[in-house]
């Protein structure tokens, strides 16, 4: 059973939802003001450079109802921001607004804030109650969370398997989910900020890693070319829209592609890491193919794996066929099922 706190902060972390795969790398927040237990006004976070999600709460407050504003409380599902960034900090307008009471899901790790807005606010006499839901709400952001707190880009690894185990066949692109389960990926993509694949998934899938069949914006695409074999032809390099090549040749950039010089050691995905993190690349969907899930498997570098199985066997060989990666995990944690496609997602267990 909810209590009144918690019920309005589930608010929060719905509208929050919103924002997903718009605001990056700002963490989805959402806002509402109550009064005597009526919701006054309320709003998101709803894209990256634009309002913060308590301006749009404040702002969608009806004129009949401003003179509440002083006497409301104010539920945000993150700690206010105190900094200027690309907008003004919102604990000034908080405060502006004569707000006396505010409830908060999380403190912010972002080093600019944590813990700077709630303080600012105390100081100032307003009365901070939290964090609340605070589980749920370091789960809405947990890429944001990660990204501040590790100094690294969240990795969600991401197959296709047959029933027996296949994810494709050599120099071939064949389907392996059904389109209801495509349809779901391509909604994954929108919610990250980035998307990996390698070198034999580029030239055998020739593919364009947009989410063309899910509304919203697409990943920054990347791929692993390291001997620079892929075609001036190939649609990441073609298209016109921006692609990040990681290569063993020199750093350079050609109209929107960005060439990334890798080192020639063992170490390529900690520099891949590196370079999503001096670039706010906040989260990478590792989508294949096998060698390279593989090796950010043996790396240990994930936090989530999600696994889409097929019901259906496919007849192929060790010769022509291109076995799924082998996971150590045997018992997902949570299991979807799409029509005849079955989801396994696994999470780390320290996150």
């Amino acid at each position: 059973m909810f209590t009144s706190h918690q019920k309005f902060m589930q608010r929060c972390l719905d509208l929050a939802l919103k924002g997903m795969g718009k605001v990056a790398p700002n963490p989805m927040v959402g806002a509402v003001l109550v009064y005597q237990d009526e919701i006054i006004g309320e709003g998101y976070h709803e894209r990256y450079g634009q309002a913060h999600a308590e301006v749009n709460c404040i702002n969608s407050v009806a004129e009949k109802n401003r003179h509440l504003l002083s006497a409301s409380t104010l539920y945000v599902s993150l700690e206010p921001c105190s900094h200027f960034g690309k907008t003004p900090p919102c604990t000034h307008l908080i405060l502006a607004n004569g707000i006396k009471k505010v409830v908060v899901g999380s403190v912010d790790p972002f080093e600019e804030v944590n813990g700077k807005g709630i303080a600012l606010l105390r100081e100032k006499g307003v009365e901070v109650i939290g964090p609340v839901l605070e589980k749920e709400a370091n789960e809405l952001n947990r890429r944001f969370f990660l990204f501040h707190q590790r100094k690294r880009p969240y990795i969600i690894l991401k197959w296709a398997e047959s029933a027996n185990g296949w994810m494709g066949r050599k120099g071939d692109e064949i389907a392996i989910s059904n389109s209801y389960s495509q349809k779901l990926v391509h909604r994954w993509r929108m919610e990250e900020s980035a998307i990996l694949v390698g070198t034999q998934t580029a030239l055998t899938d020739n593919p364009k890693l947009n989410n063309r069949f899910f509304p919203g914006p697409s990943p920054v695409r990347m791929v692993i070319d390291r001997k620079l074999i892929l075609p001036k032809q190939a649609n990441l390099l073609s298209d016109g829209l921006p692609t990040i090549v990681f290569t063993e040749s020199v750093s350079i950039t050609d109209g929107e592609v960005k060439y990334v010089q890798l080192p020639e050691s063992n170490n390529w995905i900690q520099h891949i890491l590196d370079f999503a993190y001096q670039n706010r690349i906040q989260s990478i969907l590792v989508e294949g193919g096998s060698s390279l899930l593989q090796s950010f498997l043996q790396a240990e570098c994930w936090d989530e794996i999600r696994v889409i199985k097929s019901a259906k066997a496919i007849a192929l060989s060790n010769a022509d066929g291109l076995k799924a990666p082998s996971l150590y995990l045997t018992k997902p944690d949570t299991t979807e099922l799409i029509g005849d496609d079955s989801i396994q997602y696994f999470k780390r267990k320290e996150l």
